[in-house]
This record gives C-alpha cells, structure tokens and sequence, in this order.
C-alpha cells in the first residue's frame, strides 16, 4: 500500500516571510478597494511551489490563533520583544485563510496554543502510517524530525529548500531532534524573548549536550563541570527548566482533522473567482 505525503504547512511563518520579502521595498500591492495583499500573493507563491516540489496527497495549513498561549503565561516575557504587525498585514491574516479555504484545504488552530503545537500533534499522529512533511521557515520546528517526519525550511530565495530527516540530522546537526529542546533550554532564543541559562550561548550550550546528552544528565554530573559553567547553571535553575519547558513543542493537543478531509483537491473555478476578486493576474498559471 502507497503511504499517504501529508505536508503540514506553517501558515504564519510562509505569511510573516511573503510579508516582509516585499513590503521592504514598500510594495504592499493593493486592490482597487485599498485592501493590501502582498502577504498573501506571496505566500500562494511560496506555497504553490512547495506542492509543486513535494507533490503531497494531503495538505494542512496550521495557524496560530492570537498572541496569548500558556507559554506567555508561563512567562510574561515570551515573545514581548515583538512588535504590533504591521497595519498592511493586519487584514491578511483573515485574507490568508479564505485563500486557502478556497483550495478546499483545512485551516487548524487551537485558542492557548501556537501553531507549531498543532503541527507536532498532526505529524506524530499521521506519521505512524503516513509520510509527513512540515514546511516552515522557524528552526524550532527541528525538533520534531522522527521516522516518517521529515521538515523543509525554506531559504533563502524561492524553491530552495533544506530538508531535515532521521537519516541527515545528525550529519548537519551534530545532534538529535530531541536533544533541540534540552539546547534551546541551555541557550535560550531570543527570537521568542526567553534567555536559558545567562552567559551559555549556543557553542557552550552544543559542547554540554553532546558531553552529557541530555540537561538531566548535565545537572546529574554538574559537580564534574568547570567552576564557571557550574556556577553560571546553578544560579540559573529555575530558568533552566522553564526555557525547556518554553522550547518544547507540544504533541498532544486537542486538535484532530480526518486524513479524508485534508486531500488535496480543489475546484479550479472557486480559485480562480478568489484571485480575480483579489486582482491577482498571473497566480493562475500555477495552479
């Protein structure tokens, strides 16, 4: 029996990109009703190309549903670093969805949770009979590569991808997927505003993990460390564990959709009506 390839797409990371790949010049593209649409052109093309490469049978897009999730309550910093969006993108967020409600194409989010939380609870699920492929730009979602998971994050330019899998992570890495968590906990990300372990950056935080495998394992041993690292960890405990609680992407959500659901198929004239109301004249020679 031919496994299903089920691409689980990181909506607001292939938004966030399409956005900002083209409002640095300034180019927000309108319709002839003011409603800006770069984001979302950009997106379709960014996603059109990725079904194109990956040639999926099913296809999901994931999305997060407001700042606020447990992790911000865990921590009233996280994330705070960022800025309001920008007033052009604020209408493509409800924008973005119609668009791919009209590939017939489900759109999942789960209020408290971020969208890389749903996708791991999709990909472990699916992945136990099924090929899975998560196409993202965010690293977080690394942690995630397993047997029949595999994760394309999307470079620079379009169409380029590199591809993480079981069988290549460690050769680029230099350590396992589920060793991702215990490093972010080390080194903290400032992306998403929480610190780690303060004055452990990423090599220090590498050079641990591949000594001691796991953070258990380093505070198991931590009287074997030099003084200053010692030092540095046991001043930093309470954040140690809390950054990996905060790195840890959740796969047990309560979020479901039915494989049948998520086949890809689309009425061709339900697109093409949603592009021309949008004034998108060249997206429908790629579909």
């Amino acid at each position: 029996m031919n496994k299903n390839n089920i691409l689980l797409v990181d909506g607001m990371a292939l938004l966030f990109r399409g956005f900002f790949a083209t409002a640095f010049r300034g180019n927000f593209m309108m319709t002839s009703k003011g409603i800006p649409t770069n984001g979302v052109y950009q997106f379709l093309r960014y996603f059109l190309d990725a079904v194109q490469t990956f040639e999926p049978t099913h296809v999901i897009c994931c999305w997060d549903m407001g700042s606020k999730t447990f992790r911000s309550e865990l921590y009233n910093e996280y994330k705070a670093n960022r800025g309001e969006p920008p007033v052009e993108l604020i209408p493509q967020f409800e924008l973005v969805k119609e668009v791919t409600e009209a590939f017939n194409m489900p759109n999942i989010g789960i209020t408290n949770y971020e969208a890389d939380d749903c996708i791991g609870t999709l990909a472990k699920a699916y992945s136990e009979e099924n090929q899975v492929i998560i196409l993202t730009g965010d690293q977080d979602i690394l942690q995630l590569v397993d047997e029949g998971i595999s994760v394309a994050i999307m470079r620079k330019g379009q169409g380029n991808y590199e591809i993480f899998d079981v069988n290549n992570f460690y050769d680029k890495k230099g350590i396992h997927p589920n060793q991702i968590v215990d490093l972010k906990g080390l080194m903290g990300d400032s992306s998403d505003n929480y610190p780690g372990v303060k004055g452990i950056g990423e090599k220090t935080a590498l050079k641990l993990i591949k000594e001691h495998g796991t953070i258990d394992a380093i505070l198991a041993n931590i009287e074997q460390l030099p003084k200053g690292i010692r030092a540095k960890i046991s001043d930093n405990l309470d954040m140690l564990h809390l950054s990996r609680e905060l790195a840890e992407i959740k796969c047990d959500v309560p979020v479901r959709c039915e494989i049948e659901d998520a086949l890809w198929k689309y009425d061709r004239n339900i697109i093409e009506k949603k592009f021309s109301e949008l004034e998108f004249k060249n997206l429908a020679k790629l579909i």
